[in-house]
């Protein structure tokens, strides 16, 4: 009898302590860890940086609560070889208090970085306490080891004018630039050269309004229906390093084997091909800030480039 008295207590107090741990379980609180998506390490996420250049880093991020702060940092790997010990690590508290954002961000990488393979680690933390870390990977090169490095040679820009008189606004000359404006029906002209260049590449020269927040770095990130295309050309199969441009020149033929449009600031249609695209809806001309400017990639080395300017368009109603 006294046994199964002990059993059945033994048997409550087992029952209410499994209650309690249950019930200590429902009542758990799990907390959500951040989450990032679209990571871009380096110009279309190509995992490169160029020491001593400008690197872009671009990513959306969702809190668990709120953000309490984002970091990268650059760390050599074991069993990797460098020249010397180097790491880096950059924090951004300007998202402190924020559910979810992008960022889109442009530093230089320093130019004491030893080149080589690396862990590019990225660190989210949150206010709830919780920390999303991922390990990616980025490569550090030297310039002079790129295989190409397109860098402009040559950008003018005339208004109302051929090849060879003053420009609007030169590269090498532009103290003046920005005192003047294109108005309705004036023409632009331009000649753009990017120089160390090889293998197959493409040249999208863009005409922007600064109202529609569209700031293409790489051909991949153009939106056709916010960008007027003053030209386009492309270059393909060369084995030797020479510099291209919208204005290749024949010795043979004695003259331009083609030029950049005399393009009208007004026109229904701009300059895309093979089709050209209505200037309508979003990219419908406007007065106003323009960016103008030069999105160039090399699908061989898998290396991009941009390079733009801004002036005034008035004369629209």
């Amino acid at each position: 009898m006294k046994k199964n008295i002990y059993l059945m207590a033994l048997a409550f107090v087992t029952g209410a302590l499994f209650t309690a741990c249950s019930n200590d379980d429902d009542n758990e609180i799990i907390l959500e860890e951040p989450v990032i998506e679209n990571v871009e390490i380096g110009t279309s996420n190509n995992e490169i940086g160029v020491i001593g250049r400008d690197f872009h880093f671009e990513m959306d991020v969702v809190a668990g609560e709120r953000i309490a702060d984002v970091r990268i940092s650059i760390e050599q790997r074991s069993g990797e070889t460098y020249s010397h010990e180097w790491s880096h690590e950059t924090i951004w508290d300007e998202y402190q208090g924020v559910k979810n954002t992008n960022v889109h961000k442009h530093l230089t990488i320093p130019e004491d970085a030893a080149e080589g393979e690396y862990d590019f680690v990225i660190i989210v933390n949150d206010q709830n306490g919780t920390t999303l870390e991922e390990v990616r990977h980025i490569t550090l090169i030297l310039p002079e080891n790129l295989p190409v490095d397109p860098q402009i040679r040559i950008f003018n820009v005339y208004k109302n004018g051929k090849q060879g008189d003053v420009p609007f606004y030169d590269y090498y000359d532009n103290d003046d630039f920005g005192n003047e404006t294109f108005s309705k029906n004036d023409t632009l002209l331009s000649q753009v050269n990017i120089k160390n260049v090889k293998g197959d590449g493409k040249m999208y020269l863009l005409l922007i309004h600064k109202a529609t927040g569209h700031y293409p770095e790489t051909v991949d990130d153009i939106d056709f229906s916010k960008a007027i295309v003053y030209d386009v050309y492309e270059h393909q199969g060369h084995e030797e390093g020479f510099t291209f441009t919208n204005f290749p020149y024949s010795t043979e033929l004695g003259g331009y084997e083609r030029k950049g449009p005399e393009f009208v600031i007004g026109a229904d249609s701009d300059s895309n091909v093979p089709q050209p695209n209505p200037i309508d809806g979003e990219k419908v001309w406007k007065n106003g800030d323009y960016y103008f400017g030069v999105v160039y990639r090399n699908s061989t080395y898998d290396l991009n480039f941009h390079y733009y300017i801004e002036f005034k368009i008035e004369g629209f109603d």
